[in-house]
């Protein structure tokens, strides 16, 4: 029975004219007590949904929180299948794409031009950097190099070569840590520690671009790395050099770099590998002769996501 109804009610009953006064009187206050409780409940079902309510939206707020936080966090390995015959390599595919799209981070350059951009990883020197910078010298030819903590306490002569050369000095952490295990404090004391000890021996006070180690990232490790001033730099082109103990001569490497040629090209090469020494005077030449410029990542101004 409604409140309404039920009050309808009451009150008819109340006022029969047949009844004696003290009965009528009783029940009268009884009704009033019915009221009293009826209006209590209701009012406090209506706090109750209130509530439950509030409760409800914090809790849907928190779970998107948490699954936007977990989402920042997801770690990423930048892998993807070559390219060949001037194709794009797959990055478009391979499922975060939109992550580097999201924090401005570079791995291709303009697409629509025959340009190419040289960067190398400098974790440890294995002799080979100071014959790199040679040829790069001889074939006017610009790079970045990015460089770990034990690099710039160990060469700090290559360093300042790098620099002197007008050669982009780029960081790739102290540690070299997977950094998508770190908090942003911890992150940014890495790029800092790179930042501030490579300056004092270079003059440079500043590093514009990051790589992160291992190529292994997360939403969030590249927030934190653009949020420090820094822009996030991968590559499009890239092969199993890394591995001193498995050089497998000059000729491999060659054929691995030229074949994975694509407008637009952000190369990695590592310093570390011999074979890759040998081979970049004919890498360059290669490049030139199919109508490639070599352009400095200071240069490039068109990046694309596809």
């Amino acid at each position: 029975m409604s409140f309404d109804k039920f009050m309808q009610k009451t009150y008819i009953f109340t006022s029969l004219p047949d009844k004696p006064m003290s009965i009528r009187v009783v029940r009268k206050k009884r009704i009033m007590n019915r009221r009293f409780i009826v209006l209590k409940t209701l009012i406090v079902k209506k706090l109750g949904l209130l509530l439950l309510g509030g409760l409800l939206m914090l809790a849907a707020s928190g779970m998107d929180s948490v699954a936007t936080a977990a989402g920042d966090g997801q770690p990423f390995h930048f892998g993807f299948k070559k390219s060949r015959n001037g194709e794009l390599p797959s990055i478009a595919e391979e499922g975060f794409m939109d992550k580097l799209q999201e924090q401005g981070a570079v791995f291709l350059g303009d697409t629509s031009h025959k340009e190419l951009y040289l960067t190398f990883d400098n974790g440890y020197e294995n002799g080979y950097t100071g014959k790199v910078l040679d040829i790069l010298k001889q074939h006017k030819v610009p790079a970045a190099f990015f460089v770990t903590g034990h690099f710039v306490r160990d060469q700090p002569e290559l360093l300042r070569r790098m620099a002197d050369e007008g050669h982009i000095i780029g960081n790739h952490s102290w540690s070299h840590p997977d950094m998508t295990t770190l908090s942003a404090e911890q992150i940014r004391t890495e790029l800092d520690k790179v930042r501030e000890t490579a300056g004092k021996i270079t003059g440079q006070s500043k590093m514009k671009y990051v790589r992160p180690p291992r190529g292994i990232f997360s939403g969030k490790v590249l927030k934190v790395c653009q949020e420090a001033g820094y822009t996030n730099v991968f590559w499009s082109a890239a092969y199993k050099d890394w591995d001193v103990q498995r050089q497998m001569g000059s000729n491999h490497a060659f054929r691995q770099v030229v074949s994975q040629f694509h407008p637009g090209a952000v190369l990695l090469l590592h310093s570390v590998s011999k074979d890759n020494m040998e081979a970049l005077p004919s890498i360059i030449q290669a490049a030139k002769q199919q109508g490639y410029t070599f352009k400095s990542l200071d240069e490039l101004q068109h990046k694309t996501y596809r």
